[in-house]
């Protein structure tokens, strides 16, 4: 009986998950399934993204059974086998904020997926803080964007090609504006800066992906916090890439970049071939990571 069980199973991706059931697309069909009860029991989470196998119910209905191998998996946003991670951040109204993004930033290449950023709401700022983009641009992809302009829609859309992306960053900074903007069709809902928090209002209550570009893209809820990740003080170095060239050409070996005397990452720091602000980013995680191995 399990053998013919077996034989019946679907697979399909994971692309909605809302009020306890999970959607899930195979092929061109949209099935609603249930998890099997062990999955609770085992404290088992079903994912958006994930590729799943399902037994497949009457009426478009399923159940799921088994979830397959993922390559890689976020916590916030929760989302599994994500290619890119396009971090949108405005450049006003709400101020931007490099100790998040920063923290993003880390927590997607970690994760080893590629990272995007997306600088947006171009047309609200009498002068580009032009220091802000050159911190990250030829470290990272940078766009800047503008949906009421029309400004780096196009380039924006050319990286969603083929790809499952997941749009992630503050609320209010304009994620799902963004996409409206890009696909008109699918009139997602979206809100105002609260203008006495001077935060962003979360409109999108879950993750969900949606099919466009020849890829997926994920419309997520916005945070304005992050834990940082659990890592070893002396790994940290590695998933900042500007200092990738540098690596292994300090006098210490294990050298953190800090204190130590005759550091290559403080040589090319003084030179400008490594930004300052970044660099003290660096620093103020390597301290936090310090602290809490003390405890």
């Amino acid at each position: 009986m399990s053998k013919n069980n077996n034989e019946k199973n679907s697979q399909g991706m994971v692309i909605k998950a809302l009020s306890g059931f999970y959607y899930v697309q195979a092929g061109d069909r949209l099935w609603e399934c249930a998890s099997r009860g062990r999955f609770r029991y085992e404290k088992q989470q079903v994912l958006v993204g994930d590729q799943v196998e399902f037994i497949p119910r009457a009426n478009g209905t399923g159940v799921i059974v088994k979830v397959l191998p993922r390559r890689v998996r976020l916590v916030r946003p929760p989302i599994a086998n994500v290619d890119q991670a396009v971090i949108v951040i405005s450049m006003t109204q709400p101020a931007p904020n490099p100790y998040l993004l920063d923290r993003l930033l880390l927590t997607v290449t970690i994760n080893q997926i590629e990272a995007l950023i997306c600088f947006n709401k171009l047309d609200l700022c009498d002068k580009i803080d032009q220091e802000l983009v050159d911190r990250y641009r030829g470290i990272y992809p940078v766009v800047l964007s503008s949906t009421v302009i029309g400004s780096g829609l196009t380039e924006l859309g050319d990286y969603l090609q083929g790809k499952l992306s997941v749009f992630a960053g503050p609320s209010g900074v304009g994620k799902s504006t963004i996409l409206n903007a890009l696909f008109p069709e699918l009139s997602l809902k979206t809100g105002s800066v609260s203008q006495k928090l001077k935060r962003g209002k979360h409109t999108t209550r879950h993750v969900e992906l949606i099919p466009l570009a020849g890829g997926w893209v994920a419309d997520t809820p916005g945070f304005s916090t992050l834990e940082l990740p659990d890592l070893k003080p002396e790994d940290l170095a590695a998933y900042f890439p500007e200092m990738d060239d540098y690596q292994g050409k300090c006098y210490y070996t294990g050298c953190l970049h800090d204190q130590e005397p005759k550091c290559a990452v403080k040589d090319a720091l003084t030179s400008g071939a490594i930004e300052i602000s970044r660099y003290r980013q660096y620093l103020d995680f390597l301290h936090e990571l310090k602290d809490r191995r003390r405890y």
